[in-house]
């Protein structure tokens, strides 16, 4: 394995259903890789984009390393990253025993966001009103077959839609 480690990197983000969503988590990847710091570094979703963490995990547990560090593309701590991310990857880390998977922390605060975020400030200086912006139509963006639209809704909303069952899908 030439000067690389034998350590792997899986950076996976939400997914979405909008095109080229993640090319910016790919680009991330790539510079990583010219590094060659890594045995791997591969991207995933957590769903509506594939690759998906399953197949990714798989691929890069069979490139005969022995720890993956799986980032999570994410800035804020809400539930999928105190919650969703982390029961996924153990349930997955099952099927790789001799393989140490960590879940590694996910981007959120360093300072080098504050400097990133005035960048991007200055950079849009110049941009239009928003009143001036021609927006693109939802129905240019459909749902990947079996995906279904998240509707903001109480518990006693939902109960007209339910059988008295708790069907709630954490997404």
């Amino acid at each position: 394995m030439n000067s690389r480690s034998d350590t792997a990197v899986i950076l996976i983000g939400h997914g979405s259903r909008v095109p080229l969503a993640g090319a910016n988590m790919e680009k991330v990847a790539a510079r990583l890789r010219e590094v060659e710091t890594y045995a791997e570094v591969a991207t995933c979703n957590m769903s509506r984009m594939k690759p998906f963490f399953p197949e990714t995990l798989a691929e890069v547990a069979n490139t005969n390393v022995s720890k993956i560090v799986v980032i999570p593309y994410f800035l804020h701590s809400g539930l999928h990253l105190v919650l969703d991310m982390p029961e996924m990857i153990k349930a997955e880390a099952e099927k790789y025993p001799g393989i140490k998977i960590v879940y590694g922390h996910s981007l959120g605060y360093d300072d080098a966001m504050v400097a990133l975020v005035n960048r991007r400030i200055e950079e849009s200086s110049g941009l239009p009103d928003i009143r001036e912006v021609k927006l693109g139509k939802r129905d240019d963006y459909p749902l990947a077959k079996g995906e279904m639209e998240f509707v903001a809704m109480t518990p006693e909303e939902a109960k007209e839609y339910t059988d008295g069952h708790d069907h709630t899908h954490r997404h």
